[in-house]
């Protein structure tokens, strides 16, 4: 006997085609009927709440006098909660945001009960990690359920056991990178396949005839599953009806209210012995690539931007300082307060939301956001630095009086070399802004002759550093037991250059007054439009390109850094360009060449480019767009007019640094259009490396025979590598979560901005605000590597290290109980990446979490003083078994708990 189960649902987008408070209320009247309706009708059992927790605390936040009721409905099993906390994009979300993402989720489902659903849940999801069956084994799920990624063919037709990405039912076996295995269950008829079931027998009858033929085209068993909803779909007041109707209509099927766990648990019991397996991240490869909905990765780059830059200030800057600070002075870490921060960022997760697939006034609200979790990041940040500088022994360092001391941290868990502008206060003076004359302090510091100063390491050698100016200044202190102090200051700001800082260090210098001494004439880094140090030589040819010699290998890789413009008539999820057009490169323009900074140890020089490119495409792309056409028919063309677009390019090389890096600006007054950066790899490979979550990823370079798109676009967070077996190039990035590999391997392209005016999807939505007018910056970097593993991997180590800035914490002479110079953590081995390093989430204990970077085993230990570390999973709860001396699995995630020693 077939089995129909009936899942009612609303796939709940926070904020897609209207704002959120928009969306917001209409979940408010979702779930008053919710209420309603399990009220007044005994026989509806069930109603899944999406997988995410957050639908909870949105309704409450209105409807607070609910909650009790909201409870009642959880632990009868009604309401079908969890795991996550959202539903976030996987591919433009860091590792630790996934992670946090499950902790979170699990952590909010048990504060509601026991019923979570477990389920991995994963309906709209553009694209799936292929790390998924891995980290979800790892928090107790062992079933995926997804819309999309794979191409299902049909029990009539055959599928190859080559073929990675394709399943002849809608059950699978999803098999990750490191061999672990789920349930993998596709929503072959989407998520929909159910909603508004008739209650009219003759249209129930038409109904059911062509919803089981087309569900059983793809099932692999009699058990069929039916989703009761949609988008933002109200709840089906009367579905028990519905039902009955069904029932009647067909003895030889049961129609079942069900939930998912009623679901699979029958439904793996009836799988056949062996199912089709897909393996690795599944982004619809075996598509016509139309529809991957990728190029989200390119649209309202400075969303990516921030995304970067708050994930990366709470992930490798609060959490570490904070974790320190804990350990080591009487700093109570601040769980709340990053959980608070952490559910700000996760907000603006879901793929509608990072994807940048929405109105403006969903990315407006977004960046609220972002400056929120930021703020407390940075709050986090400066009171842990407060705790430690009471507590760090500069006395330990001989000084004078006069001298200042200072401490750079490296907070990143990579080891880190480049330079940082760092600014000291020199000279302090209090004022009442009630009764002192603060024009009068200010003229006054002004007036003072300022040093000349050097700096010095804690062994008294001289530092690489130049003085970039003084300043007078207005600034305060807010004392925790006193009233705000107001001061004005004069200060110091100097370029400093660190070299090779292990990773979770610190080291304490001082700056020291050497009166009015002359400086000495250097050995500078720039000549004739050559920069230079003991690693690469970069030449700026005529036409505004790179010739870079990598003294490693000798190699001159040529044709660097050309920018590339096209036409887009696509919206802001895919790109397309129009018919028969060719790009505009800068290479094609004249440039000016300027020296920025040239002395021992860093050299910077300016490039200008003044492109001319179209003011947007033409009229008809308007019509298009109001009439719906759909992108792939569009005929418009680019306008025959022409606007400046104006590029300034800043190549920066330290003296010590094997990356270039760059930072490019530009006035964007063009609309439809995208820009790349392009650089050539002088190599000729099948496949590609890029960073993915919790995973450096293998990519084919040439996807599908079946695709006919004729751009490949894939995501990136640091990083993506070319390389063969005896030299390799990495591209890396600050926020530019979109780049392309050609079919040989020989060109990597990377997209700085998209200008696009429409949503797109489902109708004609304007989005004047994606065409992202104005000025831009964007920062990304260039690093090669010889034949050893060794080298490619500090490649990667670098691109990770360029995302996260030195923290500086400028000091007093004292006594303390910290070391002026020491590694918080002892890493032996670059082979694996720490994510994260925090408190535990519920506890008191010291987290490590890591990951594999390679296909094979690699040996890792890592140190931490006094502790004890013992192996744990995402959820964070430890295992008796000790890991100091860590044999990790290819592509293994391992998170371990470090506990103090009991004599401690």
């Amino acid at each position: 006997m077939k089995r129909v189960y009936i899942v009612p649902h609303s796939h709940w987008d926070r904020e897609w085609y209207m704002p959120f408070e928009q969306h917001h209320m209409r979940l408010i009247e979702l779930i008053d009927n919710l209420i309603k309706i399990f009220k007044t009708d005994p026989n509806y059992k069930y109603f899944h709440l999406d997988g995410q927790t957050i639908i909870l605390d949105d309704y409450l936040k209105v409807r607070p006098e609910n909650k009790a009721i909201i409870q009642d409905l959880i632990n009868q099993g009604k309401l079908q909660i969890g795991p996550f906390y959202i539903l976030q994009d996987a591919f433009l979300t860091s590792s630790e945001s996934n992670a946090r993402d499950m902790l979170i989720g699990h952590r909010e489902s048990k504060r509601w009960g026991k019923n979570m659903v477990h389920v991995g849940y994963f309906p709209d999801t553009f694209g799936n990690m292929g790390q998924t069956p891995q980290l979800l084994k790892q928090v107790g799920l062992h079933t995926a359920m997804f819309g999309r990624g794979v191409k299902p063919t049909g029990f009539s037709n055959a599928s190859s056991p080559d073929d990675k990405f394709s399943s002849k039912f809608s059950e699978m076996n999803w098999i990750g990178p490191d061999k672990s295995s789920v349930l993998g269950i596709l929503f072959a008829n989407w998520y929909d396949n159910g909603k508004e079931i008739p209650v009219d027998s003759d249209k129930a009858k038409v109904f059911w005839d062509k919803k089981l033929s087309d569900t059983e085209k793809y099932a692999a068993t009699d058990d069929l599953l039916f989703l009761n909803g949609s988008d933002h779909e109200p709840v089906q007041m009367n579905l028990s009806q519905a039902i009955k109707t069904a029932n009647t209509l067909y003895p030889d099927v049961e129609f079942i209210h069900a939930n998912y766990d009623m679901y699979i648990k029958q439904l793996k019991k009836d799988l056949p012995a062996k199912l089709d397996e897909v393996h690795g991240e599944l982004t619809s490869q075996e598509t016509n690539g139309w529809t991957t909905l990728a190029n989200t990765a390119s649209n309202r780059i400075y969303i990516k931007q921030w995304n970067t830059k708050v994930s990366k200030q709470l992930e490798n800057v609060a959490e570490p300082l904070a974790t320190i600070a804990s350990q080591k002075t009487n700093f109570e870490y601040p769980h709340d307060q990053l959980r608070y921060a952490w559910k700000w960022l996760m907000q603006n997760h879901p793929h509608d939301s990072i994807c940048a697939c929405s109105v403006d006034d969903v990315a407006d609200e977004m960046m609220t956001r972002f400056k929120k979790a930021n703020q407390v990041g940075k709050f986090v940040a400066d009171s842990a630095l407060g705790k430690l500088s009471e507590q760090l022994d500069t006395n330990k360092i001989t000084h004078e009086s006069g001298e200042i001391p200072f401490t750079v941290f490296n907070t990143g868990t990579s080891t880190k070399t480049g330079v940082v502008n760092i600014e000291i206060p020199i000279e302090k003076v209090k004022f009442n802004p009630n009764k002192d004359d603060s024009s009068k302090i200010s003229q006054r510091l002004k007036a003072k002759k300022t040093p000349t100063y050097i700096i010095h390491d804690s062994s008294d050698r001289t530092v690489s550093m130049k003085i970039l100016n003084t300043r007078v200044k207005f600034n305060f202190d807010l004392p925790k037991d006193q009233f705000r102090r107001a001061f004005i200051e004069k200060v110091i700001n100097v370029q400093m250059l660190v070299k090779e800082m292990a990773p979770i260090s610190w080291q304490t210098f001082k700056l020291m007054s050497v009166g009015n001494r002359e400086e000495k004439e250097t050995q500078k880094m720039i000549h004739d439009n050559v920069l230079e140090n003991k690693y690469l030589t970069v030449k700026i040819e005529k036409n505004g390109t790179l010739s870079i010699t990598d003294k490693q290998t000798n190699h001159i890789y040529r044709n660097q850094l050309r920018y590339e413009d096209t036409g887009d008539l696509g919206n802001e999820y895919v790109y397309r360009a129009p018919e028969n057009t060719e790009p505009i490169y800068s290479s094609d323009f004249p440039n000016e060449i300027s020296v920025e900074e040239n002395n021992d140890f860093i050299g910077k020089v300016k490039i200008k480019t003044n492109m001319k490119v179209p003011i947007s495409m033409d009229k008809r792309l308007r019509v298009e767009q109001e009439e719906h056409v759909d992108y792939r028919l569009r005929k418009a063309q680019r306008d025959i007019k022409l606007v400046d677009f104006p590029i300034e390019t800043e190549l920066t090389l330290d003296k010590e640094s094997k990356r270039l890096s760059i930072h490019t600006k530009f006035n964007n007054q063009s609309k439809d259009h995208r820009i790349r950066v392009l650089f050539s790899s002088d190599l000729q490979t099948t496949n590609h490396y890029a960073d993915s979550i919790f995973e450096v990823v293998k990519r084919p370079n040439k996807v599908s025979n079946r695709w006919q798109n004729p751009e490949n676009p894939q995501h990136t967070h640091s990083f993506v590598n070319v390389h063969d077996s005896n030299r390799g190039i990495t591209v890396s990035n600050f926020g530019l979560n979109e780049y392309e590999v050609t079919e040989k391997g020989e060109k990597i392209a990377i997209t700085l901005l998209r200008s696009i005016g429409e949503m797109g999807d489902w109708g004609y939505f304007p989005t004047p605000g994606a065409q992202c007018l104005g000025k831009q910056e964007v920062d990304f970097g260039v690093e090669f590597s010889d034949s050893s593993e060794t080298s490619k991997l500090q490649t990667l180590h670098d691109a990770f290290a360029a995302q996260v800035p030195f923290t500086v914490l400028t000091n007093t002479w004292h006594t303390g109980s910290i070391e002026p110079n020491d590694k918080f953590l002892k890493i032996t081995s670059n082979k694996s990446k720490i994510t994260a390093l925090k408190v535990q989430e519920d506890g008191n204990d010291t987290v490590v979490r890591q990951y594999n970077l390679t296909s094979h085993v690699a040996q890792n230990k890592i140190s931490l003083m006094n502790y004890v570390p013992y192996s744990s999973n995402i959820l964070e709860k430890a295992s008796n078994t000790e890991t100091e001396e860590l044999t990790l699995q290819p592509y293994e995630i391992h998170t371990t708990v470090w506990r103090k020693k009991s004599n401690e």
